[in-house]
This record gives structure tokens, sequence and C-alpha cells, in this order.
């Protein structure tokens, strides 16, 4: 990937419980969570998938339903359940305007980064601050010239959104190298 080794990598670490009842690490799954590159040079990490509500953790019931994911990526969002995904913004990039059906919380985590909405309104966001995405059309850019930037997300699927009679779908306007949603 064109960025290596200009953001650390993400690691994932999972518990569980030992026959004893006590807290331990799994090793159920690589600590890794693979950065891939996308074709606009973009990285995305498929950090945890979980289908469901409330989430079964009883027999690694949560990690089961995680595993056939790691290689085979889905859209954006799985239908009843959470993403958990990293994603690695080059300098100076801005990804296409799109929306999700999804309520997405995105946190930043290294650098700084744009929210632009199809309003027209830009808010900057810096490390540590969070954005509640409710369905709308937006993107995302990196401002800085030269540093990377990194953001967490978690979606979750929502139902569709409908504003003055007419529903509002998934849209994912020009991206590149992106599936659709299950």
């Amino acid at each position: 990937m064109a960025h290596e080794g200009k953001l650390r990598k993400v690691n994932r670490l999972i518990t569980t419980h030992n026959a004893e009842g006590k807290a331990i690490f799994s090793d159920a799954l690589p600590e890794e969570s693979k950065m891939e590159p996308l074709p606009d040079n973009m990285g995305f990490a498929l950090s945890y998938i979980t289908k469901g509500f409330p989430v079964d953790l009883n027999g690694d019931k949560d990690i089961e339903t995680y595993r056939p994911f790691i290689n085979n990526a889905p859209g954006l969002t799985v239908s009843g359940g959470t993403v958990l995904r990293h994603v690695d913004f080059p300098p100076n990039m801005t990804c296409a305007m799109h929306r999700t059906v999804s309520l997405d919380y995105g946190v930043v985590l290294e650098g700084e980064v744009d929210l632009l909405l199809d309003s027209g309104e830009v808010k900057r966001m810096k490390r540590g601050d969070v954005a509640i995405q409710r369905g709308t059309m937006h993107a995302w850019k990196n401002p800085h010239p030269t540093e990377w930037a990194r953001m967490m997300f978690v979606l979750q699927e929502c139902k569709p959104l409908e504003l003055g009679g007419k529903k509002l779908d998934e849209n994912l306007g020009t991206a590149v190298g992106i599936r659709k949603s299950d």
C-alpha cells in the first residue's frame, strides 16, 4: 500500500474467558486488522462485524459470524448487524460524495478530516471528534497536503429514510472499489 509505514497497523484485541471464568485475550483471529488498498489510494480495514441484536457471545458465535467476512468483505453495511471499519485517507484527498442507509459513528483517530455535506456545509474534525452520520449525502476530505488521516467507523443498518414522500436509498456516487451493502 502506498502509505505503508505512514500510519501504524491496526490491531484488533478480542477478549474472552478461560475455563475458570477469568478474562483472557482470544487467539481465534489474527490481531492485525489488515488494511486493504482501494483504487483511489484510500485504505479500508474491516475490523469486526456483528449480526443480530442482542449479539450472542456464547460459544464465540460473534467471532464465527465475523470470520467469513475476513476474506470476503461486505458492502458498507450488513443487514441486521454492525460493521467496524478503519479508513485511511491520503493527503489532500476527498472521497466521493455518498449516502449509506445506516447510522454511522465516525471518529477521527489521526490527523484532521473535513466532513462535507451536499448542502455545501463543511465542518473540520480533529483527533477524537465524532460525527453521527444519519443517512445524509456526505464526503470526507483529508485537507493536509502531506500527512495521512485515519478514521474509525461503526456502521449500523437503519430503516430507509423518507423525505417528502421519497425514499432515500444507498448512493455510492463515483466511489471506486466499494461494494453496495448486502
